[in-house]
């Protein structure tokens, strides 16, 4: 679709001139299923369910209403924030802010960003010129409410961006609590890669109000754009091998490599800088300001390849990634969706490529059947596993578990337990104490007759 047709598609929703040159900046290509759904939806003052995959477009699905509404409204000029953006990391509230202030570029509406690991000093000198969008992750904005340097008294619309992950890094009540701090009659929308969360039904029931729902593809359903690979592996220094000639023979632009630790990152990290590749790492212990630099970095060439912890699967959007590397099996598929994700994005085609030991064997079983994904087993050169999966199998895949060995030990613990007891040895009457030489010898009772 050309952009002369976008124009079309969103002049039928009657936006702002000022959003639409916004719109124009951007330079769309088309809108997406998710932006045609939930545009319309919200412009309407509904509050939303949204499901869709990463990399759909969600972003701008729920940003083009939100300005919408902000520039529609009589601002006071003491009136706070008037759309919160809650976000669950650091680069996720950069990437949504980067977005907004592109789209926001024509029109008065000013945006800013409140995370931790930055100075809070400074973050109250922000939130004191009232910036209309906010985006926010939930610690850090609840300690500027707490101490009254934020004001969403004013607030008409609340987006939950990755919900499902915020409850996950168990932000639950730091949400709720902020929205103790927000109008009643506030719109709210809640985005989530999936609806089936164990507590996004009752958060929800809590925030929402007759909300309507938008699902965007099937659920569960792997990014229909990436090739899913499994390359199987004896143990850890086997691994190290695997992922040093995976990258070293090259074919890819940027690679990200994931591991389920900080520690596995930055030792992946450290390996492969010895080998001459130029990589960098990305965890949670870096602060603000080496995020920053790290993600500079990457998106600039300056490094090929990001070892990372979960820290940045979601909410990492930089292009040309189309090879993801899961050194450790992620400990879900859920987990598994959010990292690959990264690549296959926009219409390019990505490779997610999982090494999977005996240990994470019934784990990528797991995933397998959660997603209705097959993994496409394939080896390299000189460096074929010898393990080849479990001798013996369920009908899922799973690896049959050591059934036998347990109940032999249950039977010799029975055949202990029945064997007839002996009868305890008479105690001899024990001998009484030495005396010591230093004068502190125990008391000893005086016996009869002395």
């Amino acid at each position: 679709m050309l952009p002369e047709e976008t124009d079309a598609v969103f002049e039928e929703l009657q936006l702002d001139r000022r959003l639409q040159l916004g719109l124009d900046a951007l330079a769309l290509p088309a809108p997406t299923e998710v932006q045609q759904l939930a545009v319309p939806a919200a412009l309407g003052g509904s509050d939303l369910r949204i499901s869709a995959e990463t990399g759909s477009g969600k972003t701008l699905a729920y940003l083009i209403p939100l300005a919408q509404r902000c520039l529609g409204e009589e601002i006071p000029p003491e009136a706070g924030t008037l759309a919160l953006v809650l976000v669950p990391t650091r680069e996720l509230a950069r990437q949504v802010l980067k977005q907004a202030r592109t789209l926001l570029a024509s029109t008065p509406l000013r945006a800013e960003a409140i995370t931790g690991g930055a100075d809070f000093k400074y973050q109250k000198a922000l939130l004191r010129r009232n910036p209309e969008v906010l985006v926010a992750t939930p610690g850090r904005l609840l300690e500027h409410c707490e101490k009254g340097s934020a004001d969403l008294a004013s607030l008409q619309m609340l987006v939950l961006d990755e919900a499902d992950r915020m409850l996950d890094m168990g932000f639950r009540d730091d949400v709720l609590q902020i929205t103790g701090h927000c109008p009643p009659q506030r719109q709210v929308l809640m985005l989530s890669a999936t609806l089936h969360h164990r507590g996004l039904r009752e958060v929800s029931r809590a925030l929402l109000h007759s909300p309507v729902t938008i699902a965007v593809g099937e659920v569960r359903q792997p990014h229909s754009g990436i090739s899913h690979q499994l390359l199987l592996a004896d143990h850890q220094a086997h691994k190290d091998q695997l992922l040093l000639a995976l990258l070293q023979q090259g074919g890819y632009r940027r690679a990200l490599v994931f591991g389920n630790r900080r520690a596995t990152a930055a030792r992946l990290a450290g390996l492969l800088r010895r080998h001459h590749l130029r990589c960098d790492c990305l965890h949670g212990e870096l602060t603000t300001e080496e995020r920053k630099q790290v993600m500079t970095r990457f998106r600039d060439g300056q490094v090929d390849i990001l070892c990372a912890s979960d820290v940045a699967a979601r909410g990492l959007d930089v292009k040309e990634i189309d090879l993801v590397v899961n050194y450790d099996m992620p400990r879900s598929g859920d987990d598994y969706l959010h990292r690959t994700g990264r690549t296959g994005r926009a219409g390019e085609h990505g490779t997610a490529i999982s090494l999977v030991a005996a240990p994470e064997w019934n784990l990528m079983i797991s995933i397998e059947r959660y997603l209705k994904l097959s993994f496409e087993r394939r080896s390299l050169p000189g460096l074929k596993a010898k393990y080849s999966g479990p001798k013996h199998q369920k009908s899922s895949g799973k690896a049959v578990g050591s059934r036998k060995k347990s109940s032999e030990k249950g039977g010799k613990a029975r055949s202990r337990a029945a064997a007839p007891r002996k009868p305890p040895a008479k105690r001899r009457p024990s001998s009484p104490p030495a005396a010591s030489e230093d004068g502190f010898a125990p008391l000893t009772r005086k016996r009869s007759g002395d």
